[in-house]
């Protein structure tokens, strides 16, 4: 089962095993009293997370000599465990779940998300362009803004994501 990278420890703050935590989620409320996450150091479990002080402190490290041990540490989060604690309004969804979707305008496919690349306040569908229009001359790959411009209506069951202009972004590319 796949982990999904979600945050990495910084320095100690304090005397009592604080830590800075640098997110790389949409979903800082996962980080609760007695969630648990796997890490690069072993399973870590939450004491206490001050979200707008970005300080977190887990279990077994309340000194700073110990906490001092997780400096740089990974943490990450399954699948399953992100569903089940992240909730999602109308609309939104995973990055698991927009990855590896074929894009497709008026019926075409243009090509399958690779990844999502967060470029200063907006995000953007890195696309591996379909051998078809790879032969035809176009791009190996490309990006489309992740807006409403440009995004028509995502279907993650379907694996498929309805596009408008985005050929018009792989022609220029």
């Amino acid at each position: 089962m796949p982990k999904f990278f979600i945050a990495q420890i910084g320095r100690t703050v304090g005397l009592m095993g604080d830590l800075k935590l640098h997110l790389h989620t949409d979903f800082p409320e996962q980080f609760k009293a007695g969630s648990k996450f796997e890490s690069d150091r072993g399973e870590l479990e939450v004491i206490s997370y001050n979200q707008s002080r970005e300080i977190i402190r887990f279990r077994g490290y309340e000194s700073m000599e110990s906490a001092k041990k997780l400096t740089n540490a990974k943490i990450y989060a399954s699948e399953e465990q992100t569903k089940e604690i992240c909730s999602l309004k109308d609309g939104e969804y995973f990055w698991f779940d927009i990855i590896e979707c074929k894009v497709i305008e008026n019926g075409e496919v243009l090509g399958i998300v690779k990844d999502i690349e967060r470029l200063a306040v907006n995000d953007f569908l890195e696309i591996d362009t379909t051998p078809e229009l790879i032969k035809a001359g176009m791009p190996k790959n490309f990006l489309v803004p992740y807006i409403p411009r440009y995004i028509i209506n995502v279907d993650v069951n379907n694996k498929e994501i309805q596009v408008f202009d985005a050929k018009s972004i792989l022609e220029t590319s």
